[in-house]
């Protein structure tokens, strides 16, 4: 069993982050503060809040207006004024669509999910999500002014030169979808991502492995791929294509893949795969929800599948481990209620193929934010963005 490593302290990026959200959760609680309190509340320097102050000002998340105290003259930390201000994540999967709305403290106070038919058009959903984020604000009382902006998440990779998504997508209908597409759609700024990569940075925002300098974030789904944040970000790579594990080949003469190659890990590990093999050796249809089922129900055959697929996944994840030597890798997808009976063949994939010392000294679980991951990545990547504003369309 792999032995957890303490994070690394040094990773500025990763403690910026987490200072940021100890502020803005100061200011949430306690409403207009100096900066002197701030410190004293959040056990920051001062010189570290008047810092961060600086970033949140710039991006338009909060304003200071000069005051004195305690006959001196301070700077009082507001958040901005537009009241209630929220940001979206949105995360497009093979069947549904599910919406998140949270507060500049990482509060979810929205959250919404539907199944869309299989064979969907990128039109259609976006005409689906639209609806939905209309009626989850409004069931949530959010004004459309107060949304800072839509994170989306998509099963493909983007080319981030252009926004676009390009050939590669586990849903070909997403193929040439532009941000601006995205926009027209919700009336509101978008910015896009793939799927992988926000359930990445929700692990390094959210719960148990926020502030995380180095993660690696493993989507087992209809495809799979892998989010990387690395020194507290997110990294993109050259030109956004990084993580693309489900093209590891991992049998030379295996079945031929979507994108051109032989025996890549989707053709052995991916739902669909276990899904065409259940559903020939049950003679009966299987959905993703079956396998989770069947596992824990005990059937021999699933377990067999999983195990089979787990272990498959662990060798490429060794790859990525022997290259960057993460604190942490997270599995994440539909299956992560199947926790250890996925997570041990995953192991012994990564034990057998990763150096011994990196292995001992890396975490490996399984995501704690299940199939919403992606999604709360979505609403953490509005509120990253540099010079956002508060006041939108």
């Amino acid at each position: 069993m792999p032995v957890r490593q303490r994070r690394n302290p040094g990773s500025q990026s990763a403690l910026r982050l987490s200072n940021q959200q100890r502020i803005l959760s100061n200011l949430v609680s306690s409403g207009p503060t100096t900066q002197a309190d701030i410190a004293r509340n959040t056990g920051l320097s001062a010189a570290t809040v008047s810092n961060i102050v600086k970033v949140l000002v710039d991006r338009g998340l909060v304003s200071t207006t000069p005051t004195t105290s305690s006959g001196r003259r301070a700077q009082l930390v507001s958040l901005s004024s537009n009241d209630g201000a929220v940001s979206v994540g949105v995360d497009f999967g093979r069947r549904h669509v599910r919406i998140v709305v949270a507060t500049l403290d990482y509060r979810v106070i929205a959250e919404k999910a539907v199944e869309i038919p299989l064979g969907y058009t990128a039109a259609e959903a976006l005409d689906i999500a639209a609806n939905l984020l209309a009626s989850t604000l409004g069931q949530a009382g959010v004004k459309r002014s107060s949304v800072l902006g839509v994170g989306v998440g998509v099963p493909g990779p983007i080319d981030r030169r252009t926004g676009t998504v390009v050939k590669g997508a586990i849903l070909p209908e997403w193929v040439g979808v532009t941000v601006a597409m995205v926009e027209e759609s919700f009336e509101l700024p978008v910015y896009l991502e793939n799927d992988a990569n926000l359930g990445a940075l929700a692990e390094a925002t959210w719960g148990p492995h926020a502030g995380t300098p180095t993660v690696v974030f493993v989507k087992v789904g209809t495809g799979i791929g892998a989010g990387l944040i690395i020194n507290g970000a997110p990294y993109s790579g050259n030109i956004g294509l990084t993580g693309e594990i489900g093209h590891t080949p991992i049998h030379e003469h295996g079945l031929l893949c979507r994108c051109g190659n032989r025996g890549c890990l989707e053709t052995v590990a991916s739902t669909t795969i276990m899904i065409e093999l259940l559903s020939r050796t049950l003679d009966r249809p299987v959905r993703t929800s079956d396998i989770v089922r069947l596992v824990l129900d005990g059937d021999e055959r699933a377990i067999r599948v999983v195990e089979e697929a787990g272990f498959a996944v662990g060798r490429s994840i060794a790859s990525i481990a022997n290259l960057v030597n993460p604190h942490t890798i997270i599995v994440g997808g539909p299956l992560t209620d199947l926790g250890d009976v996925l997570l041990s063949p995953i192991r012994d994939g990564l034990v057998r193929y990763a150096v011994p010392m990196i292995v001992e000294t890396t975490e490996l679980v399984m995501s704690s934010l299940g199939e919403r991951a992606e999604a709360l990545g979505g609403a953490s990547l509005v509120l990253q963005q540099p010079g956002i504003h508060t006041t939108v369309a």
